[in-house]
């Protein structure tokens, strides 16, 4: 029987990759009563033999604890899945485990925005404390695989140029292998980095498997969470709320919690609290296709006998390149290209090769909205990719195939890669690849943009610089939702960044 406290002084609803941090944060540094609510399971510290297998095996992305999200978006008939890990840790506990931090161009553009404290120069300290506490390393040269080390050798010939650090910040193009919070083959969450060296403090409290129904608002503050738990819902009382349900999550809360846009809220039944229209809103992620390829008996033989003797990832190397689209005199990049490749059981062959292009700079801007006020109803999630007006993000695809293409023709990589299967050979022009981008589109796990951080004045902002809900001065959100504009880096280490942000700001204000 779960048995939740009746009052805290603050509650973090969800015990994901950024709520972790801030809860984690919060009850080492100060002797407030933290409490976690998480709608999934939580599995207790890092070896005490509870978690299940493929959430610690960092060669893969998990699989068995996820929200399930499906999206209002169809493509060819076809449904878009947004996997979104359901479980203490969050998606860095079923993740890729790449440790990328983006381009300084991305976080200063916050600050150019009102945003202070989010330049590059005040992020740095923060994101290198991140990768102690997450303990990012760098793949060792034995350790990477045939297949990977082939597309690093080939990259050069194909303009990509080869470089030591991915993470710094002022460089616009390079390829290497991703650093990544891997520790002797475990994917090391946020759970196991921040929550694990408190959880026997008396003033932090994890619930799993309690889902967050909304806030209770009264007199203009927030006074509770209503919550549904294994044997029923009920109320918690808190001074502060910190909302960390995610991108897809935390909108949700919010909405149902009376916070969004007025007349939207009516015709859900739902009676208007605090009127911010962007909740909800600006939700975009790096929209991604994949070129995939046949592989050859020698590159089988090879990672085979790599294999025998060797952990094995599907994904090491990244690549961060400039298309020809981008413009020459301006800093920054915007595409990523990130070879794939290893056994997978759901193939003819027994193995998988694909070069996924992904959009670093996409302009295509979605929403999530409520179907209904039932908890229980997932949100309706329309991204709404390669929508934009102008046409970038598909154009920018276009080029990033060529790219891919480029890189498969070179010497180092001919010999071991097949026929190229998508989108196929006999798709050359423009038009054709255009046509093929809209029915294989895709996302690369990185939603952001929902309670987009901006100044009061900003109608289409939900939270202040500190991550405080507008029209609220107890209630914040601390999640990838807050980021104003995607950066161009896998959200694994941003998010965790996010965390230790506003944890930062809360413990200053006492």
């Amino acid at each position: 029987m779960v048995s939740v406290p009746r009052e805290a002084d603050t509650i973090v609803i969800g015990g994901g990759t950024a709520g972790a941090v801030v809860a984690g944060l919060l009850a080492e540094q100060s002797d407030e009563r933290v409490l976690v609510l998480e709608a999934g399971p939580d599995f207790g510290p890092f070896g005490g033999g509870q978690w299940p297998a493929d959430l610690l095996d960092a060669r893969a992305l998990g699989y068995t604890h996820d929200w399930r999200y499906a999206s209002g978006d169809t493509y060819a008939g076809r449904i878009v899945n947004f996997e979104r890990a359901k479980v203490i840790g969050g998606c860095s506990a079923h993740n890729g485990c790449a440790a990328i931090w983006g381009s300084r161009v991305d976080y200063d553009g916050w600050a150019e925005i009102g945003l202070d404290g989010w330049s590059a120069a005040d992020l740095l300290p923060v994101f290198a404390r991140a990768n102690d506490r997450l303990r990012v390393r760098q793949y060792g040269p034995t350790e990477i695989t045939p297949f990977q080390q082939a597309c690093l050798d080939a990259a050069p010939a194909a303009g990509i140029p080869l470089t030591d650090d991915l993470n710094d910040f002022d460089e616009d193009q390079g390829m290497a292998p991703s650093p990544v919070n891997i520790v002797a083959g475990t994917r090391w969450n946020t759970a196991f980095a921040y929550l694990d060296p408190v959880r026997s403090r008396p003033n932090l409290t994890i619930e799993g498997n309690c889902s967050v129904d909304r806030l209770v608002i009264r007199q203009g503050r927030v006074a509770a969470v209503r919550y549904i738990g294994p044997d029923g819902s009920g109320e918690v009382a808190a001074t502060r709320f910190v909302v960390a349900g995610g991108t897809y999550g935390s909108p949700a809360v919010l909405l149902r919690s009376g916070i969004g846009n007025p007349a939207e809220l009516r015709e859900l039944g739902i009676e208007p609290a605090i009127p911010l229209a962007g909740v909800g809103k600006n939700l975009h992620d790096h929209s991604s296709v994949r070129l995939v390829f046949a592989g050859t008996p020698r590159l089988e033989a090879a990672m085979k006998a790599f294999g025998a003797d060797h952990w094995m990832p599907e994904e090491q190397t990244i690549a961060k390149i400039r298309s020809r689209l981008y413009p020459q005199s301006e800093p920054g990049f915007d595409l990523h290209l990130y070879p794939v490749g290893g056994p997978d059981s759901s193939t003819d062959s027994g193995w998988r090769w694909y070069f996924p292009i992904a959009c670093m700079t996409p302009r295509s801007r979605g929403a999530v909205c409520l179907r209904s006020a039932d908890p229980r109803q997932e949100p309706m999630i329309e991204h709404a990719y390669i929508s934009d007006a102008d046409g970038h993000d598909r154009a920018l695809l276009v080029d990033g195939v060529r790219i891919g293409r480029e890189l498969a023709a070179q010497p180092a990589l001919t010999g071991l890669l097949g026929d190229e299967h998508a989108p196929g050979p006999s798709l050359v022009d423009d038009s054709a690849i255009e046509r093929w981008i809209d029915d294989a589109i895709e996302h690369y796990y990185h939603p952001v943009g929902t309670c987009a951080m901006g100044l009061e004045t900003d109608p289409a902002a939900v939270t202040n610089a500190r991550g405080r809900i507008h029209g609220l001065d107890n209630a914040y959100v601390a999640d990838c939702s807050i980021m104003p504009v995607i950066p161009r880096a896998n959200t694994n280490i941003p998010a965790v960044v996010v965390g230790e942000r506003i944890a930062g700001w809360l413990l200053s204000a006492g």
